[in-house]
């Protein structure tokens, strides 16, 4: 992921892209000299130069390689999840808050252009459904689906929940070993929203959709597209209702000849067609430069550890 991260902040018009550190200097020689950057050897002769860096390292080193910047007065992008388990993440959270340097969490979902549409929609949602499946890319072996995959929906249900977790009921499969593969997680909030959750690196196929459920519209949307639509309840009721008294009044026998698709009115969501990543620099660029809270702030990624670690708490040990 650091490649990508060092690509777009050199195209970035609001950044310079000054180096790159790795622990193997041959990398970081590789993507410095194609972005126009600087390999550095050492963390410590790189943060002097640095206003701002993006942490792209297995997620069990987070910590360690934060803390160091954070203390430099660098702020920091951390590709998700904050860190590995709670404890660290709280960690990063206190060092945030103890230099008073600004911590933006890699959730880059938030930035998906189908996200975006939808939360101008302003629905409150009463269920949520959310499927995150895939075959195994080898990339995060080192955490369980929940923590590699699953954390991305679980940032987007706090965000639209809005509420806290009053209920956590939670399965999961390992196959490979080391962690959960497979999970399915229901998550109950204080204000009565449910959310169903399913992740899968063991898929056959590839499938990332949300469904949000409201008093007023009903929402889907597919990452891996970025397109969703909507349908509202208003200008829908009336039809659907006119349909219903119609069946019982004996006006309409055949039901073949009543097509529920034809009584309501679907719109396609307006999608702005922009690259969720350099959204994402773009906007913690801009938070560091003017001082800002970042969109997916550091205690927005300790919630969804701590959430995270809820759901694997709660799977049965026998399932697992």
């Amino acid at each position: 992921m650091g490649k990508y991260h060092a690509r777009s902040y050199a195209q970035l018009p609001t950044a310079h892209l000054v180096g790159v550190y790795d622990t193997r200097f041959e990398n970081a020689v590789a993507v410095a000299n194609e972005y126009g950057a600087k390999a550095y050897a050492t963390l410590e002769e790189l943060l002097p130069r640095v206003r701002a860096a993006t942490i792209a390292v297995p997620t069990v080193h987070h910590l360690a390689v934060a803390e160091p910047c954070l203390r430099a007065g660098v702020a920091c992008l951390i590709e998700k999840p904050l860190a590995k388990d709670v404890a660290d993440a709280h960690r990063i959270v206190e060092l945030s808050r103890e230099t008073g340097t600004p911590v933006q969490v890699g959730h880059i979902e938030r930035f998906n252009p189908a996200v975006v549409a939808m939360e101008k929609l302003g629905i409150r949602p009463g269920f949520l459904e959310v499927v995150r499946i895939s075959p195994m890319t080898f990339r995060s072996i080192d955490v369980g689906v929940v923590l590699d995959m699953m954390i991305h929906d679980i940032d987007i249900v706090l965000k639209l929940a809005g509420s806290k977790v009053a209920k956590c009921e939670a399965v999961g499969v390992s196959v490979i070993g080391g962690g959960e593969d497979v999970c399915n997680a229901r998550v109950t909030f204080e204000n009565g929203c449910v959310a169903n959750l399913t992740a899968s690196r063991l898929a056959l196929r590839t499938e990332r959709r949300l469904r949000a459920f409201s008093h007023d519209a009903y929402v889907s949307i597919d990452y891996q597209k970025r397109t969703g639509i909507v349908v509202h309840r208003g200008p829908n009721l009336q039809a659907i209702r006119d349909a219903v008294a119609r069946i019982r009044r004996g006006e309409i026998q055949d039901l073949t000849q009543v097509n529920y698709g034809d009584l309501v009115q679907i719109q396609e969501l307006p999608i702005d067609d922009v690259e969720p990543l350099r959204a994402q620099l773009a906007s913690f660029v801009k938070a560091v430069a003017q001082g800002t809270r970042p969109v997916v702030s550091a205690e927005d990624g300790l919630a969804a550890v701590e959430l995270a670690t809820q759901i694997v708490a709660a799977m049965p040990a026998t399932t697992l």
